[in-house]
């Protein structure tokens, strides 16, 4: 029986193609708000003091679990004007997800009268916070050399799945 390299070469290949896709993707950490929480979007709640410990970030979600909401002005908000909305954001299921990806105020309300029972919220939405910083390297430390070590070990492992398809191969 003759056996071909072309599934394990397959192996290695698909290996590598997804531990670099792993390494190049950057961390997501988008948050999907759950509008009130356990109370979910309805009248007699005050969203304002639901929002005003949270951060919300470009890239966050806001889910709502109720049909009629509108995004509006400011001015349209503090007065609960449904007549001119910037945007419809029902899609008819009642379960609505609003991606929150300018960095801005939002303002949000329910429409038919509802929004006079509380139904409304106002976000800003602001850029995430800037990753940690990495404390500076001592060079007297040696950190620099478990840098190269680890290029040494990422090659290794390279050398040893190539070792091991050769012998799957030849086998």
């Amino acid at each position: 029986m003759e056996r071909s390299g072309f599934g394990s070469s397959m192996t290695v290949a698909v290996a590598v193609l997804v531990f670099a896709m792993m390494v190049m993707v950057p961390e997501v950490s988008a948050t999907r708000w759950t509008v009130g929480s356990n109370m979910g979007w309805t009248t007699n709640v005050n969203y304002t003091m639901w929002a005003q410990d949270k951060h919300f970030y470009n890239g966050d979600w806001l889910y709502r679990n109720q049909m009629n909401v509108l995004e509006v002005n400011k001015t349209d908000f503090e007065s609960c004007n449904s007549d001119h909305p910037l945007h419809n954001l029902t899609r008819g299921a009642g379960r609505d997800v609003v991606p929150l990806n300018v960095t801005r105020n939002y303002y949000f309300i329910s429409g038919k009268g509802f929004c006079y029972g509380g139904m409304k919220l106002a976000v800003h939405v602001a850029n995430p916070p800037p990753p940690p910083t990495a404390a500076p390297l001592n060079e007297k430390s040696g950190s620099s050399s478990s840098i190269l070590k680890c290029q040494y070990v990422l090659s290794t492992v390279f050398a040893i799945g190539a070792l091991w398809d050769a012998f799957v191969w030849f086998w």
